[in-house]
């Protein structure tokens, strides 16, 4: 059993949001939909950014709706990658495992275990500002890799890169998330980057996150709103 959203909803003010599925584990799902629709808001709430009205959000049969985002057994990555500018590459993933960045020699040798993974072997003692922008993302993906938890949430991470840039990204997350075994839900706004890396979908319009669907058939006949945004 991987992650449950069980009569899930989600508001602001006039805005609603309803969801009522399940994924399973080592699933690897995309969430796309037009601009507003909810998508940013569904992995705020399954991370814990954003409390929901009503309804539960479980992981492997577990309720986590009122847990807080650091007690949650996921990580996030967003656009900007969250590094702290004033930090090497090594000390960024490092505060993953000590927030004092007191590391054991384990500790240490697991991080430069994760940059080498990623390409990043030569750059650990790199500030992010000295790093291209891909090498930034690669910095972000190892940190995640580091933490080893069992839900990735992707907040379109890759969509100010490239697009050969872009896909390399999305395939060190597909073997990423194949060593680790993670379960993915990933934001996006473009329909490649679903085909690239999810078998499942996720559409999010008119006031729904529908029930995944198999990617190829829902982005090849599309519903009336998903069709009007990709259109647009």
């Amino acid at each position: 059993m991987g992650l449950t959203l069980e009569k899930l909803a989600l508001e602001q003010g006039t805005f609603r949001l309803e969801a009522d599925w399940t994924v399973p584990q080592a699933a690897r799902v995309a969430v796309i939909g037009p601009s507003g629709a909810g998508k940013s808001t569904l992995l705020a709430a399954i991370a814990g950014f954003h409390p929901p009205a009503s309804g539960r959000i479980l992981w492997a049969g577990a309720d986590i709706t009122q847990l807080p985002p650091g007690d949650r057994p996921l990580s996030v990555l967003f656009q900007d990658g969250n590094l702290f500018p004033h930090l090497t590459v090594a000390q960024n993933l490092g505060l993953g495992l000590s927030p004092r960045l007191r590391l054991t020699q384990a500790q240490r040798e697991a991080v430069a275990g994760v940059l080498a993974q990623v390409g990043l072997g030569d750059k650990a003692e790199r500030k992010p500002a000295a790093l291209s922008g891909g090498e930034q993302s690669r910095v972000a993906l190892a940190r995640v890799l580091l933490r080893a938890r069992p839900l990735l949430l992707l907040d379109e991470p890759f969509a100010a890169l490239g697009p050969a840039l872009k896909a390399q990204m999305l395939d060190l997350v597909d073997r990423i998330a194949g060593q680790t075994g993670a379960t993915v839900l990933m934001v996006t706004h473009d329909p490649e980057d679903a085909r690239r890396l999810c078998p499942l979908t996720v559409v999010v319009a008119d006031g729904t996150a529908a029930a995944p669907t198999a990617t190829g058939p829902v982005l090849d006949d599309p519903p009336p709103a998903l069709r009007a945004y990709l259109r647009g």
